[in-house]
């Protein structure tokens, strides 16, 4: 069964954003990027901007987090966001 896709609205930084069906913001599971404030924290938005911004994505939540986020695997076009980014965070 095909997941329901959601559309980003909002990146807020790294591993954070929100989509338009949820009130809570999206967490990506197993992803650290930098802190906001910083150079590293915001060419870490920049690059999970580039890669969901506006984008329809596919949302499979696998925990919550302590302010109850959905902290979740996230894929556009059947690709792995949660990779990409380490991959983009570890260059």
């Amino acid at each position: 069964m095909a997941k329901k896709k959601e559309t980003v609205t909002r990146v807020i930084d790294g591993d954070t954003f929100q989509t338009a069906s949820r009130t809570k913001s999206v967490r990506l599971a197993n992803v650290n990027s930098p802190e906001k404030g910083t150079k590293a924290g915001a060419d870490a938005t920049k690059a999970l901007r580039n890669l969901i911004g506006g984008q329809k994505v596919e949302v499979n939540t696998v925990a919550r987090d302590i302010y109850a986020r959905a902290v979740a695997n996230v894929k556009v076009n059947g690709k792995s966001i949660n990779a990409a980014m380490n991959r983009k965070l570890k260059k």
